[in-house]
């Protein structure tokens, strides 16, 4: 029996072994950290006392704990507080290489408080350098972290330094509104070191926009509360202003006492510092103090030179020699030194271009985002206006009210398309587009696009022509859509710079092996032709050669652009023809791939066939706030002999579907109180089954994986087409319902 006890111990043990190794192993890196933690305490300690010599060695001890246990963040603030102390010893190039070893380290782990306080050391070495174009941007890079965090009284010291230093580049009120917003946070939060400097750097800023007795004022006030507090540095630098004050008010005598006072507190404090440093420091301060010395040794050295003229010639040897071996020496000192800076510098330059990364990255996201919140709001209305136009079109308007709604269509279509074009150009800039390739009919689609423009080519008496080679099949296997966007936007612009004229289209074989083709297309016109200087530009975007052509033939100016786009994606080329008077051919190089060709389908007819008793019965929730989309959202849905209700917030909509079984609910996604997201959440929790579609104005792409998230069934963007928004909710009723009378799919 006591076998089987002594057998179950040994497993027992056996298991606990390694968790037990686990637990010692955390415990003892939870204790290098507080060590890590206690050294970086200690050595903001002796940096605060003008300690460096042992501020040092804490942070290199600490620096070699954290290398241990791999603790990111504590390396990032000890890299930041070398740099910071070397800044202090007078070394800007070690001290940036540090400092930007810190900056990259918090900006990998998202360190962001600590990486705005590497930022202001940053900028501190900069100005110091008298870089101070380079020093603001870090402050403001600092700044705008801190008001990230809410740490308000880090970034009244962001402040004053960016005062001080914009008092350098002459930016006098500039200066003068930072400094005033550095004082009332520092009164806020009773950091007086801080608003003593701001007062005396204050003063200067008033003095230099001609408010000298407010400057001198400021700046006595500024002096006064460093003497009560006795902060030396501030009072050194705050004599040094009042004497810039006293000279400019043309008090001589009072400038010479303040300088003097200046002069004094200075060399008091520089004697400090050298006190402070390490002793390989000390020597070399020591060692360019000693040319007295020096002198003593010659001295010396000849006497002996003198007294012994046996070892005259073996000295000279030996100078000689030691000259020798000097200068050797020294150019090899002179080598590395040269090799270390260009290192440093390369390092410099690196974490340079990683910060302009990041501002770059924070600029498309904050374009992004504005484009994403602006077409929201245009398509919002635009989806009023076009579904009241095609309602008024579809009522038996009078006659002379048709050619007013078809302008009123034609415009609303256009803006609508001038949006999805600005969206178009963020995406493949991007690179957001991806490739759909599908089957389908390469000639019936451009004589499909060609018939879709030939109303604008009449109204200019100009006729489009179609070339198909016979030599290619018809049928292929490519992204349809992108090929129409390109067709159709090349075959506009050649209509609107054409007037009288022919344009002829053309698809021609330039390869072919096996199944894959490269297809040559080709929209060549006779009109007014593009200048050489012209076409250098003339796929950037919102270019369109001069203001005057703008006003003349309209556009945006984008669709050459989304068209060069849309060809790379492809993976195609594009070249163009032109000459001035004579007319321009752009052509258009795209591999594709052959497909069978397949049968040809009916159009399906959705709710024709229906029965209405069965109609009768769908309940249909529809949630959007604004008014007019509600009609017209319910009207279409009359117009396929459905009934739905109506609510305008997301609140209603929890309640009604909890309260009422509905087939389909329509939900907006911006509106008052929740959302529509938060709302389909909701709705989740007690049914999973419900359809839901999205009929939302945003921009799908970008929000997709929040609406998968919420638990939406689809999407329907607005303005949508009738077609797609009557297939898909026939599908899912079908789906739901076990439609009877179903029509053919």
């Amino acid at each position: 029996m006591w076998q089987k006890y002594t057998y179950l111990y040994f497993l027992f043990l056996l298991f606990c072994a390694p968790l037990s190794a686990q637990i010692d192993i955390s415990n003892e890196n939870e204790n290098i950290q507080i060590n890590i933690n206690y050294k970086i305490d200690q050595a903001q300690q002796d940096l605060e006392n003008s300690a460096y010599y042992k501020a040092q060695k804490q942070l290199e001890e600490a620096l070699k704990l954290s290398e241990s246990i791999n603790s990111k963040k504590s390396a990032g603030i000890i890299y930041a507080k070398l740099g910071k102390l070397q800044y202090i010893l007078e070394e800007p190039d070690a001290a940036l290489i540090n400092l930007f070893k810190a900056n990259e380290i918090q900006r990998i782990i998202k360190d962001d408080v600590n990486r705005a306080e590497t930022y202001k050391v940053i900028a501190d070495v900069y100005a110091g350098n008298q870089d101070y174009r380079q020093a603001l941007d870090y402050y403001v890079s600092a700044n705008a972290l801190f008001d990230q965090e809410g740490l308000d009284d880090f970034v009244a010291e962001v402040l004053l330094k960016e005062g001080k230093t914009r008092l350098k580049t002459k930016q006098y009120l500039k200066a003068n509104q930072q400094l005033e917003r550095a004082i009332a946070l520092a009164k806020r939060y009773e950091l007086d070191k801080i608003h003593s400097s701001a007062l005396i750097h204050n003063g200067k800023a008033l003095t230099l926009l001609n408010q000298p007795e407010q400057g001198l004022k400021t700046t006595l006030e500024g002096i006064e509360l460093a003497k009560v507090n006795g902060f030396s540095s501030i009072l050194a630098n705050g004599y040094l202003i009042l004497s810039e004050l006293e000279e400019t008010n043309k008090n001589y005598q009072a400038s010479i006492k303040f300088l003097k006072k200046h002069m004094q507190l200075s060399d008091s404090l520089l004697q400090i510092k050298r006190a402070n440093l390490s002793p390989e420091k000390r020597l070399e301060i020591l060692l360019d103090n000693q040319t007295e010395f020096q002198k003593e040794q010659a001295a010396n050295l000849e006497e002996k030179i003198k007294e012994n003229n046996l070892s005259k010639l073996t000295t000279i040897l030996s100078i000689a020699l030691i000259t020798i071996l000097s200068l050797l020496t020294l150019s090899l000192y002179k080598n590395n030194n040269i090799r270390l800076k260009t290192n440093n510098m390369l390092h410099i330059k690196n974490s340079e271009l990683i910060v302009a990364m990041e501002k770059a990255e924070l600029a498309s996201k904050t374009k992004a985002n504005f484009l994403s919140t602006v077409t929201h709001e245009l398509r919002t209305p635009l989806y009023a206006v076009t579904g009241l136009t095609n309602m008024l079109l579809d009522e038996d308007p009078k006659p002379e009210q048709i050619p007013h709604l078809k302008s009123l269509k034609f415009s609303g279509e256009y803006l609508l398309t001038f949006i999805n074009d600005i969206l178009q150009i963020n995406k493949i800039e991007a690179n957001k587009v991806d490739i759909e390739p599908e089957n389908f009919n390469l000639k019936k689609k451009m004589t499909n696009v060609i018939a879709a423009l030939n109303n604008s080519a009449s109204d200019n008496n100009t006729k489009l022509h179609l070339e198909y080679a016979n030599d290619i099949p018809e049928t292929f296997n490519a992204d349809q859509l992108k090929i129409s966007q390109i067709l159709i936007n090349l075959i506009g612009n050649s209509i609107k710079f054409t007037k009288d004229g022919d344009i002829w289209v053309r698809a021609n074989k330039i390869k072919q092996d096996g199944k894959n083709y490269v297809i040559r297309f080709e929209v060549e016109d006779n009109g007014i032709g593009i200048s050489k200087e012209k076409q250098e530009r003339l796929y950037d975007s919102f270019s369109q050669g001069s203001v005057q052509i703008n006003r003349t033939y309209g556009g945006t100016g984008l669709g050459l652009s989304i068209v060069k786009g849309l060809i790379e994606i492809l993976n195609g080329k594009i070249y163009l023809e032109s000459q001035i008077g004579k007319g321009s051919n752009f052509i258009f190089e795209i591999p594709m791939t052959y497909a069978e060709p397949k049968a040809k389908q009916e159009k399906v007819e959705y709710f024709n066939k229906i029965d209405s008793l069965e109609l009768e019965k769908i309940k249909i929730l529809v949630v959007e706030d604004n008014k007019i989309n509600q009609m017209i959202t319910k009207k279409i849905l009359n117009k396929m002999n459905l009934n739905c209700d109506i609510v305008d917030n997301g609140e209603d909509a929890v309640e009604k579907a909890q309260n009422e079984n509905y087939d389909v609910i329509l939900m907006d996604i911006h509106m008052p109180g929740i959302s529509g997201l938060e709302a389909t959440k909701r709705i989740r929790k007690f049914n999973k089954d419900i359809t839901i579609f999205a009929l939302t104005a945003v921009t799908i792409e970008d929000k997709m994986p929040e609406f998968d998230e919420a638990g939406f069934s689809d999407i329907i963007s607005k303005p949508f087409k009738q077609e797609i928004f009557e297939k898909k909710l026939f599908e899912a009723l079908k789906a739901n319902n076990g439609l009877k009378n179903t029509p053919p799919s």
